[in-house]
């Protein structure tokens, strides 16, 4: 019963938000916050740092909450693709993340796994139901997002992504 009340909330959402069809900036930022460029470039060293120590090649990405790309790395040695997933994995967290409840694409991930709405989720553009996008807050309010891909398994890019949040979080604001 849990599973399908989960999934009809989940549909009656997505509904809500193919129907609005507005620009994402105009669906997602809520408040005035943004995240200063010299602390997302020292959250996506932090990630490289952190993937690169366990010997993975990453690329890192930090986006607004319009889903703008506002700052990408592609560590030493890592490929071509993780670019782009570290984008989509970011831009994931910022744009259905304040629609659906979570901060992380590996949560949804999850959703998408359980939702029969999920084939229609993914199918928008940029949407990426792999772990490794994390949200960036102040207090309650997401005012950006990191994503971290090309460790071998997107709980590893999380965890990348999580201590490039760690770097910084105590200089994000109340």
């Amino acid at each position: 019963m849990r599973a399908a009340a989960m999934a009809l909330r989940v549909a009656l959402r997505l509904a809500v938000l193919l129907l609005s069809a507005q620009p994402a900036m105009a669906q997602v930022r809520h408040g005035e916050g943004q995240l200063p460029l010299a602390l997302a470039i020292e959250a996506a060293q932090e990630a490289v740092r952190a993937c690169e120590a366990q010997g993975w090649p990453v690329s890192v990405s930090v986006v607004d909450t319009a889903g703008v790309l506002r700052l990408q790395a592609r560590g030493d040695h890592s490929t071509i693709h993780t670019e782009q997933s570290s984008f989509r994995k970011a831009y994931t967290v910022v744009t259905l993340g304040p629609v659906f409840g979570f901060a992380t694409s590996g949560e949804f991930a999850g959703l998408v796994a359980r939702s029969p709405a999920g084939p229609a989720l993914v199918s928008l553009p940029n949407i990426l139901p792999l772990a490794g996008g994390v949200a960036i807050r102040r207090g309650e309010e997401i005012i950006a997002a990191i994503g971290v891909g090309g460790a071998p398994g997107g709980e590893r890019d999380e965890a990348c992504a999580r201590a490039g949040l760690a770097r910084i979080a105590g200089r994000l604001g109340p």
